[in-house]
């Protein structure tokens, strides 16, 4: 006679938490490369659309008054503004994907050749605030948090408030009277390459990064400062001191690290905040970067060069928001690991019946 087969209702087979994270890893980068997709995507007919709706005309431009309709046809078709726009959207965007962005109208250099000298310049800039905005917007939250309804919470309170209502230009400006003309420490604007040194290339992207790192560094103190502020208070804060971990461990260990999630927005939100203000800040500190090449090209109508400029800050937004998200999973797993911890309770409980 055999022996009735027990089973008990509601377990469920146990998943180990870092199989269960890596079999939903595709399914996440699956979803964030579609996003991206799209999103360039459309990204790239509005840049398009911008430039074929408008009325710029390179024959006029390039060749004056004096261009007679059959200069003018001969022109067009050399750009290719004889085709439908549909055509001309889909070969600029074919080129676009294998590094051709065209001809500058004006001045026949190549988009690409120009964005490459320029882009370095805002890459080194912008990488330097975002690392200012981190170090000062990190170090300042965390102390208020630390200090919590202390003088330092309440100091950092008021200096995050007015820095948020404070333009990068306006910043730009004071740090230039007061480093570079009152103590003279540093130059008032222009650029030396990473490749003169380290050193000469800090004193010229100091004062124009840190104009832009302010704003993003107190946005980053205020959402550090709440979330930390609330994180402190967990459970498992009290449980990780009972079991006798020093201060530096559990907040750097444990807590900085389920806190971190909205101040990695805020740095993702601050990249095109930072991209857009650079337009003023390198014409304050007269910088030869990709906003002062698009602002020369918009009051030329230089299509062209606007239209690439433009594709390639999109491009590089894209990849520092894939680059936030990466790092936001890294640092921030509880949320899988409450889901596997609830599908082990749940098959404990079961087995446990």
């Amino acid at each position: 006679m055999t022996a009735p087969t027990l089973t008990v209702a509601g377990t469920r087979p146990r998943t180990h938490p870092l199989r269960a994270r890596l079999a939903a890893a595709p399914r996440s980068v699956g979803r964030v490369a579609a996003t991206t997709v799209t999103v360039f995507l459309l990204a790239s007919l509005l840049t398009f659309a911008l430039g074929a709706l408008s009325d710029a005309n390179p024959a006029a431009a390039v060749l004056g008054d004096l261009a007679t309709p059959a200069d003018i046809a001969r022109m067009e078709a050399q750009f290719g503004l004889d085709q439908p726009l549909a055509t001309q959207y889909l070969t600029w965007l074919g080129h676009a994907f294998t590094g051709n962005l065209g001809v500058s109208w004006f001045t026949g250099v190549p988009v690409a050749d120009s964005i490459t000298q320029a882009l370095p310049v805002d890459l080194s800039i912008a990488g330097l605030a975002l690392l200012l905005a981190v170090v000062i917007g990190g170090g300042a939250g965390i102390a208020a948090a630390l200090d919590n309804g202390g003088v330092i919470d309440r100091a950092v309170t008021l200096v995050c408030s007015v820095l948020a209502t404070l333009p990068p230009f306006l910043i730009g400006i004071v740090l230039i009277v007061v480093f570079a003309v009152q103590f003279g420490a540093l130059p008032t604007g222009g650029y030396e390459p990473l490749g003169a040194g380290a050193g000469q290339w800090l004193r010229y992207a100091i004062l124009p990064a840190l104009a832009l790192s302010l704003d993003a560094a107190a946005s980053i103190a205020r959402q550090l400062r709440t979330s930390l502020v609330g994180a402190l208070r967990e459970n498992y804060v009290t449980g990780a001191q009972m079991r006798g971990f020093s201060a530096r461990r559990v907040l750097f260990g444990h807590v900085l690290r389920n806190a971190a999630g909205p101040a990695l927005t805020v740095l993702g939100v601050s990249v095109p905040v930072i991209l857009g203000g650079a337009v003023v800040t390198e014409k304050i500190f007269n910088l030869p970067g990709i906003a002062q090449l698009s602002l020369q090209a918009a009051e030329k109508h230089d299509i062209p060069v606007i239209q690439g400029t433009l594709l390639v800050t999109v491009g590089v937004v894209l990849v520092a928001n894939i680059a936030v998200n990466a790092l936001l999973a890294a640092l921030n797993p509880a949320a899988a690991r409450r889901q596997s911890g609830g599908r082990r309770s749940a098959a404990d409980r079961g087995g446990a019946a």
